[in-house]
């Protein structure tokens, strides 16, 4: 098997393994947002920071980009760079909605018919930003469309978190 292809299904496997066990639902702590437009959150958005996970471990200059799929989902493909190995890691995964396409709340899939959570608890009014949760406080991750924001937002991201229980003092801020 060719080194890159060995990466990136180790990537997939280990994202299935969270997924697997992480299974759906949010903390009680947060609230999908409502009103929900789908179009208007598609393409591309950059990771400003996330919890640690072995899928992401170590990846800085973190995307995540979202187009229609032909089904009527949503065709996920995060990417990262891998410094230490000098390379680009990339993968691609499905979102569905799950209770319906006017609310941020979705199940993703990056390997065959696991699915974990994927819960927006804060978009902005323009879709310049959003705060994500996965099934339990351990999976969060703040999204903008620019590589990078104001001290103000990144303030407001740690404090709505940290109110919301997820262990803040973890939170790594991905380098673009």
């Amino acid at each position: 098997m060719r080194p890159e292809n060995r990466s990136l299904l180790l990537a997939a496997l280990a994202a299935a393994a969270v997924f697997a066990t992480g299974c759906l639902g949010y903390p009680d702590t947060v609230k999908p947002v409502k009103g929900f437009d789908l179009d208007r959150y598609l393409g591309k958005w950059y990771e400003v920071a996330r919890l640690d996970h072995s899928f992401e471990r170590g990846l800085s200059k973190v995307t995540a980009e979202y187009s229609l799929k032909g089904d009527g989902g949503v065709r996920v493909v995060n990417r990262g760079f891998d410094a230490s190995e000098g390379k680009w890691e990339e993968a691609e995964g499905k979102a569905y909605f799950v209770e319906g396409p006017d609310k941020g709340y979705l199940k993703v899939s990056f390997f065959g018919p696991f699915y974990g959570s994927y819960a927006i608890f804060e978009l902005d009014e323009d879709y310049r930003y959003a705060f994500v949760s996965g099934s339990d406080e351990d999976y969060l991750w703040f999204l903008s469309r620019t590589p990078t924001v104001s001290d103000e937002l990144r303030a407001r991201f740690v404090k709505k978190a940290k109110a919301a229980g997820f262990p803040t003092d973890e939170l790594i801020f991905v380098e673009h």
